[in-house]
């Protein structure tokens, strides 16, 4: 009886509430309706945008599927270097992955994002709310639009082009606009966010990371060196080149310089002063990274990049040239077949082979005998196998097996190597030195050769790296291999490498030379033996040059939506 009456209670003050009860604005979030009219909460949506911009300190860096590292992991992103990658397993390198992915597979974080820099522009075209700086935050946002496209097109070419937001019921099928139609896009969105835009914000001021007409200039001068590559610039149309040059050159005389030191250029804290940065992903002591407890080796407590599967390879260290400007190597052949042997000019000597070599090697890689906090690292194994360095595989498995650690972006000795520590130097999006080499490249495209010559060596003499001029005997194709290597030493582990040797069109020859480390013994008389080792065999075939759409994502779009070439 007792509950008979409770439930006659209950349904009369049901009766009794407002009509408007499935009306009440949600109590645990904030409703759509509120957003658009609260200048401050629409504000905060906008700014929440931003997260549409990734950063590479995750615990897969995308240097795993490229030779700059070994990934020793034959999953997840470790199916690249392997030729395992399909249309159904892409989703283990998106960067919506618990390891980050690499950031290769971008499509559901960039179309979710796409959505509501959409939703933003339309409410901001329609609002007459009173927002500060409302055209600024549109101008932002159109850059963030830009930004996605990017990301798009050089991972699958033409996508679908998608200007305005679409609400349940509607009716609609996405098939994929053209690269040129993207490139379009792309182009229209910058030129319309330019005016609206600050040129740029000091590294030391607040706003630092959000957009500036300066990083709309760097985005463009990307996007056209890209769009004028082999891969999309199949017959290699001159005027493509001279939008790639004409927007590097935008940027030459804009007041940056290059940061007087190669290594306190990627360690030092968001907010410092750095004069070389356009636009980076900025951290705080709330919204930490933990790069260098992912990548560092055992002796720190780290990872070695998770499995130990960061280890730089042996392929990239033989990339930096003596402190002469020689090349170490001479190369022949091609893909599994290639060949090196010691270029006689260079004065490399293969049993002392990290000494008189440019500077950046050091600020990049930890090998045996470095100095890093205080600690001289030691990699070698006694011939016998039953004693060895404390920094070698051997001693622990969080020890990268290639025998180097990564050294750029990890802290200086002031700062602490721990789990507990907040690390928040910032993820580099563009900065100087990449232009001066967008420069270079697109003028020796265009046949000037003492131009392109100029700005490589222009990023080789950066203060305390002070690397010689590229002699003007270096012409034709031996000079755009010195603009490859010196983009591929300068750039090492930024998320440029993925992209360059396939843009480049010439995957099918590098993505199949193996990947080696360096093995080094003792021997009874305490002198060392250099040997490089054999580590992994790669397999890249031309369809790689592109991604594949996630078969999940061509089956929702019910047919309209065609998947990648080669991946069908």
């Amino acid at each position: 009886m007792k509950k008979l009456i409770l439930l006659i209670i209950i349904s009369c003050g049901f009766y009794s509430c407002s009509d408007n009860i499935l009306n009440l604005s949600p109590i645990d979030q904030i409703s759509e309706d509120a957003v658009w009219t609260d200048s401050k909460l629409a504000a905060a949506y906008q700014t929440e945008l931003y997260n549409s911009i990734q950063h590479g300190f995750k615990i897969h860096m995308q240097s795993k599927a490229t030779d700059e590292a070994f990934a020793s992991i034959d999953f997840d992103i470790g199916m690249i270097p392997r030729g395992n990658l399909n249309a159904d397993n892409v989703g283990n390198v998106s960067n919506e992955h618990w390891t980050g992915g690499g950031n290769i597979y971008y499509w559901n974080t960039g179309f979710k994002y796409l959505r509501k820099i959409n939703l933003f522009l339309e409410k901001m075209e329609a609002s007459t709310l009173d927002l500060d700086d409302k055209a600024r935050l549109i101008a932002e946002s159109k850059f963030l639009r830009a930004f996605i496209y990017f990301q798009f097109i050089e991972r699958f070419g033409g996508v679908p082009i998608i200007d305005k937001t679409f609400n349940l019921g509607d009716e609609f099928s996405f098939t994929r606009n053209t690269f040129e139609e993207c490139v379009a896009f792309i182009e229209a969105d910058l030129n319309a966010a330019i005016p609206d835009l600050p040129a740029r914000y000091q590294s030391t001021d607040a706003n630092f990371g959000r957009a500036t007409a300066d990083a709309c200039k760097a985005l463009k001068s990307r996007l056209y060196l890209y769009a004028a590559s082999p891969l999309f610039n199949t017959n290699n149309d001159r005027s493509k080149w001279e939008k790639a040059r004409d927007a590097a050159k935008d940027l030459l005389n804009s007041g940056y310089s290059l940061h007087p030191d190669y290594t306190t250029l990627f360690d030092q804290p968001s907010g410092s002063p750095n004069n070389e940065i356009i636009f980076s992903r900025q951290f705080s002591s709330t919204n930490f990274h933990q790069n260098p407890m992912n990548n560092l080796g055992r002796r720190y407590g780290a990872y070695g990049g998770w499995w130990s599967s960061n280890g730089p390879s042996q392929n990239l260290v033989d990339d930096y040239d003596m402190t002469n400007g020689e090349r170490p190597f001479i190369y022949s052949g091609s893909g599994a077949n290639i060949t090196k042997t010691i270029n006689p000019l260079s004065g490399y000597n293969p049993q002392d082979p990290y000494s008189n070599r440019d500077p950046r090697l050091e600020a990049t890689v930890i090998h045996h005998g470095s100095v890093y906090h205080g600690d001289t690292f030691e990699m070698w194994v006694a011939s016998d196998g039953n004693t060895w360095g404390y920094d070698t595989y051997k001693e622990s498995g969080d020890n990268p097996r290639s025998n180097y650690q990564l050294r750029k972006f990890m802290p200086d000795v002031n700062t602490p190597l721990s789990w507990q520590y907040n690390y928040t130097n910032p993820w580099i999006i563009f900065r100087l030195a990449e232009i001066y080499l967008n420069y270079a490249e697109a003028m020796f495209e265009l046949g000037d050769e003492a131009t392109a010559r100029e700005y490589l060596s222009k990023v080789r003499a950066r203060t305390g790296v002070d690397m010689p001029a590229i002699p003007a005997t270096v012409t034709g194709e031996a000079l755009r291999q010195r603009i490859y290597n010196e983009r591929r030493v300068e750039l090492a582990f930024e998320e440029h490498r993925y992209w360059d040797v396939r843009r480049w069109k010439i995957a099918e020859d590098v993505a199949n030379r193996p990947i080696y480390g360096m093995d080094i013994f003792k021997k009874p008389n305490g002198d060392l033996e250099y040997s490089p080792v054999l580590l992994l065999k790669r397999t890249f075939v031309p369809k790689m040059y592109l991604l594949p759409i996630q078969t999940s994502e061509i089956n929702k779009n019910g047919g309209s939506l065609s998947q990648t070439t080669g991946w069908e």
